[in-house]
């Protein structure tokens, strides 16, 4: 599996904008972009970057969001379908059970990305950063601090492919100190739809279960790591127990300055949305998708299917690195460092 970092992508990428404006390429397409949860914070800065690619280059940018339903999101793709899409850029809630909506765009020739989320047809071109890396990298900060104990994990939802990804590397990680007896899994939960509310309840469930004797909290994205920490707090636990999450969240970043959050690996999205805006308008003009700038193949899915994939790599956002998202314009100090300690986060002082 090829692994690209975000700066050779953007540089990748650079050089091919600059070949659009010389060639007018796919003016006039409608690129159209189908949203799983666009409420989530993410996502708006994802569609930022996407539209604005598009608009630039004279193409028309439609969306919908399917709001956490897989059924919506089924009819959401074939009102896009019949409203013209030259390219699909789908973002699953549940990639099972949007394949015939998959099917029929792949029958109607229609070139499809998946963004950040697998989906299981070779018509489609995975476009992400690399989920069991992500993975890797929760439990390689977790072991810095923690290796050993009770480990509670925190899954997002059963229908998204990337919880699975995700504890993959995960597992990777801490097989050998769990196989000799360090690290002892206490619980072990998917929450649906990746929502706080219910990382909280299996949290609260987990804690119960084992008289709050829990000494480390695996949690696979920050949305969910926040309904952790609040668990936790209604024990007088937060600040004690490590927790990791991903996304890069605004509030998740702050409980990293705070203290009640271990690490949040940060996958910069503005670069993610670019890639895939760039790679829709090759799509619309024709382009194969083997032939996208810094594609390799993919498996790893239940299917075993092989897809095209283009994969960036992410970055761990601790207290030490914290002023690399600041620097980065992602989020600012104010923002980050409300009630942190300075003396304790060099970001902040």
């Amino acid at each position: 599996m090829k692994k690209l970092s975000t700066a050779l992508m953007g540089a990748v990428f650079a050089a091919s904008l600059a070949g659009f404006a010389g060639n007018a390429i796919a003016a006039g397409k409608t690129i159209a972009v189908s949203w799983k949860i666009f409420q989530e914070e993410r996502w708006k800065r994802d569609e930022a970057v996407i539209k604005a690619i598009v608009e630039a280059a004279g193409d028309k940018y439609i969306s919908s969001d399917a709001q956490g339903s897989a059924a919506k999101q089924l009819t959401d793709i074939e009102s896009l379908i019949a409203q013209g899409a030259d390219v699909l850029l789908i973002v699953p809630f549940d990639s099972e059970a949007i394949l015939p909506a998959v099917d029929k765009a792949s029958a109607e020739g229609i070139p499809m990305i998946a963004y950040d989320v697998q989906i299981e047809h070779p018509d489609s071109l995975y476009v992400t950063f690399d989920n069991i890396g992500v993975g890797r990298l929760m439990a390689k900060e977790m072991l810095k601090v923690k290796d050993s104990g009770n480990f509670a994990f925190i899954k997002g939802d059963p229908g998204d492919p990337n919880a699975t990804f995700l504890f993959q590397g995960i597992m990777e990680v801490l097989k050998p100190n769990m196989d000799a007896g360090k690290i002892k899994n206490v619980g072990e939960a998917f929450s649906d739809g990746w929502k706080p509310e219910n990382a909280q309840r299996n949290m609260e469930q987990m804690l119960t279960a084992n008289d709050n004797k829990i000494d480390a909290v695996i949690s696979e994205n920050d949305g969910m790591a926040g309904g952790v920490v609040a668990a936790l707090a209604a024990q007088g636990m937060a600040g004690t127990v490590p927790v990791t999450g991903q996304d890069g969240d605004l509030a998740a970043l702050n409980r990293v300055a705070i203290g009640t959050q271990l690490v949040s690996i940060w996958k910069d999205s503005r670069a993610l949305g670019k890639v895939a805006a760039e790679a829709a308008l090759m799509l619309a003009n024709g382009k194969a998708l083997k032939d996208i700038p810094g594609t390799a193949p993919f498996s790893g899915g239940k299917r075993g299917v092989t897809v095209t994939s283009i994969l960036l790599a992410p970055t761990a956002i601790t207290k030490d690195t914290l002023g690399k998202v600041i620097d980065a314009g992602w989020i600012d100090k104010a923002t980050a460092c409300a009630g942190a300690d300075a003396a304790m986060v060099s970001a902040c002082k």
